[in-house]
């Protein structure tokens, strides 16, 4: 007899029957169960799980199993999980959960949860979010964000939010109408502010924002709204780096009353809401505002002070005017009558000087007057002797003549032609004649 003889046959739907009967049997307790999130998902009310385990060195899955949590029963444990640890459940998350084994013949194995434990979730969340901040604190970067200043004039402010998150009109709502009336320009980039995306969002958002950061003068993240449990995509390592090292201050307003995200933690200032955000950078500039005023009002009264001053001083001068003004005059008109004495004094030496000379000269003038007038009469009578050897009517009286030719002598007989009447001038008469 063939082993396939001696072994009944069973069906399928037997086999899992007979397993199913085994599992209870040979399961009927309940077991708390430690595992990580690998999925979660809501179905009609129900919530599927997929559970794995990984290894503490490699991080590669040892086990894995699916766990359903029925809605009559997650309508009580996922509200109660949510509120306790301020988040959701989703992938990722650690989680300890109290389960019993379930085989159903057409569906296969599966784990039931009854029940989940929030203390660990919240133990082991602790322990992320401290390991995050050590490493931050390692890294030396927990700190940078409050070693930047907000500039004086904070006033081109680029928003990560949500583009239709009630929040971010909050936030310019505030901002656009404050009781100082302070101009302010807003830039929205939008990100996903809930679930898996936000960490992969807001960095794109402020990759984007540091392509152009001398545009603006900080950052603000916020989110209005929401589930506390939508905070844990603002609790990761990559976010805060991120925060803590750009260039520009960052400020928050994405938590409630008693939470603080990682993001808080690095930020330049942190807040609660986006209203508050709003309200410190309004505060921010109306305290400069205030700084300018003060300033002039500073600059006013040492004007005024000086002004004063000066006129004390120009009211001094005054009164000591007409004492110097006397004490000048004084001077001068001693001055004057020196000066008056020695010209007088000068003038008189002068006009002595002047009279010896002409009384000098009186004594020698006739002298060489006489002298004078002798040389001279001496000189005339020797020029009335060469004038007489000259003259043309003692050359006549010796014989000569004179011819003219239209009032000229003529020394050239070649300048005269025929027909011309020429002048000839002799001693005792003048001949006229003409020229054939």
């Amino acid at each position: 007899m063939t082993d396939q003889e001696q072994t009944p046959q069973l069906s399928l739907y037997e086999l899992n029957l007979l397993v199913r009967e085994t599992i209870e049997v040979s399961m009927p307790d309940e077991y708390w169960v430690e595992a990580e999130l690998a999925e979660v998902r809501e179905v009609r009310g129900h919530c599927y799980m997929e559970l794995v385990q990984k290894d503490v060195s490699t991080h590669t899955p040892v086990a894995r199993a699916s766990a359903k949590c029925w809605r009559s029963r997650w309508m009580l444990v996922g509200p109660y999980f949510e509120r306790m640890t301020g988040r959701r459940l989703c992938a990722g998350l650690k989680v300890l959960l109290r389960v019993h084994a379930d085989f159903h013949e057409a569906y296969g194995f599966s784990w039931i949860v009854t029940d989940i434990d929030p203390r660990f979730t919240m133990g082991d969340l602790a322990r992320r979010r401290q390991e995050i901040i050590r490493i931050l604190r390692q890294e030396g970067v927990l700190e940078l964000q409050r070693e930047l200043s907000l500039p004086m004039f904070t006033q081109r402010i680029a928003v990560i939010s949500s583009e239709n998150a009630a929040g971010y009109g909050d936030f310019c709502n505030q901002l656009m109408h404050n009781d100082y009336g302070l101009r302010f320009a807003v830039q929205l980039f939008s990100a996903v502010m809930q679930g898996e995306q936000v960490e992969r969002s807001v960095i794109a958002a402020l990759d984007r924002i540091n392509a152009d950061v001398d545009a603006f003068d900080a950052v603000v993240i916020i989110r209005g709204g929401g589930a506390t449990s939508e905070l844990s995509g603002f609790d990761t390592l990559e976010l805060a780096e991120n925060v803590a090292n750009f260039p520009l201050p960052i400020i928050t307003g994405i938590g409630h009353e008693r939470d603080e995200s990682v993001l808080d933690l690095v930020a330049h200032t942190s807040v609660k809401t986006p209203t508050a955000a709003a309200t410190l950078l309004i505060d921010h500039l109306a305290a400069v505002l205030q700084r300018i005023g003060e300033a002039q009002d500073a600059v006013t009264r040492t004007v005024r002070q000086r002004l004063e001053i000066e006129r004390i001083r120009i009211d001094r001068l005054a009164s000591t005017i007409p004492m110097l003004f006397s004490v000048v005059k004084t001077q001068q008109e001693a001055r004057i009558d020196n000066l008056f004495t020695a010209l007088t004094h000068a003038v008189g030496q002068h006009i002595a000087a002047a009279n010896h000379h002409l009384d000098t000269l009186s004594n020698v003038l006739p002298s060489a007057a006489e002298r004078l007038i002798t040389v001279e009469q001496h000189r005339m009578a020797l020029l009335a002797q060469r004038v007489e050897a000259v003259d043309p009517v003692q050359l006549l009286n010796r014989g000569y003549s004179i011819t003219l030719h239209n009032g000229r002598s003529v020394r050239d007989a070649r300048s005269l032609r025929s027909g011309d009447e020429i002048e000839t001038r002799v001693a005792h008469g003048t001949i006229w004649s003409v020229v054939k």
